[in-house]
């Protein structure tokens, strides 16, 4: 299934994006991690077939444009676009479909707009990382100081696309060739010599703030739309010990963990992943 491909303009910022499905079928935006593209979904979306799914390229990210300025990438932002883009799709009622980052995403916009969000799957996300109130002036400054120094850092190059897809198998989180090589090919820019990331540097900086516990506890409380988390054994558990734990707090989240790294939804778990999805919406 080849995907449409939509472009859409907030607030003098260009977004790439991908369909897939029937416009008539339910309305569900798409949110990949952090340093992903839209490539994300590509294995996954085809399997669900009832879905109208518009899977986005977040600012900064794969073809979408990024943010002008200096500041770095405050995940609030991405909130207010994301809403925004529903808006450019005459879409006032929706659901959410959220990878990693996308995930934690999701689950901001939802907690702040609940009337807006008809159900929401997460797959390896949930909570933001917190800070202490104590620690907030560190983390600015941290922050800022990160964000200089990425200003004068030169763009990586890799001499041909194999050379980028290699790199990316070996990211924070691995994987395979053929999901290296999806999200590859959509995040990189040709430039002399080869190739280099799309990737806007400064989601390498901090953000200028993070929630404390307490405002994340109140984000997922104020969540009223079913959703579903769907976490990896080797993923985020794993990681983070007492993750599964702490989703499972909340009455109005299902959470369900499967074999699988990360990116389970990319690899030969995506049938799997797809038949949750599916049973869920």
């Amino acid at each position: 299934m080849t995907p449409k491909q939509r472009q859409f303009n907030i607030a003098g910022l260009r977004y790439n994006a991908q369909q897939w499905g029937s416009e008539a079928g339910s309305p569900v935006l798409a949110l990949h991690g952090w340093l992903d593209n839209s490539a994300s979904f590509t294995r996954l979306a085809p399997k669900l077939g009832s879905l109208n799914l518009v899977a986005l390229d977040m600012a900064g990210h794969g073809q979408s444009e990024h943010r002008p300025g200096s500041a770095p990438y405050n995940i609030w932002d991405d909130v207010a676009d994301v809403l925004a883009i529903a808006d450019a799709l005459n879409w006032q009622h929706f659901s959410l479909l959220g990878h990693s980052r996308g995930a934690i995403i999701s689950a901001l916009l939802a907690g702040s707009f609940p009337e807006r969000i008809d159900r929401m799957a997460l797959i390896e996300g949930l909570f933001p990382e917190p800070v202490s109130s104590e620690n907030a002036p560190k983390q600015l400054a941290e922050s800022i100081r990160k964000n200089r120094e990425l200003a004068d850092k030169p763009l990586r190059v890799f001499a041909d696309m194999n050379a980028a897809v290699k790199a990316r198998t070996q990211g924070m989180f691995p994987l395979s060739e053929s999901a290296a090589r999806l999200l590859t090919e959509r995040g990189v820019t040709p430039v002399a010599g080869g190739f280099t990331w799309s990737t806007d540097q400064r989601l390498l900086a901090p953000s200028s703030f993070k929630l404390t516990r307490g405002q994340i506890h109140a984000f997922i409380s104020a969540i009223a739309s079913p959703a579903k988390v769907l976490l990896a054994d080797d993923g985020m558990p794993k990681l983070y010990p007492g993750f599964t734990e702490a989703a499972q707090q909340y009455p109005q989240l299902e959470v369900v963990t499967m074999p699988g790294g990360h990116h389970l939804h990319m690899e030969e778990q995506a049938d799997t992943v797809a038949k949750h999805i599916n049973n869920f919406f």
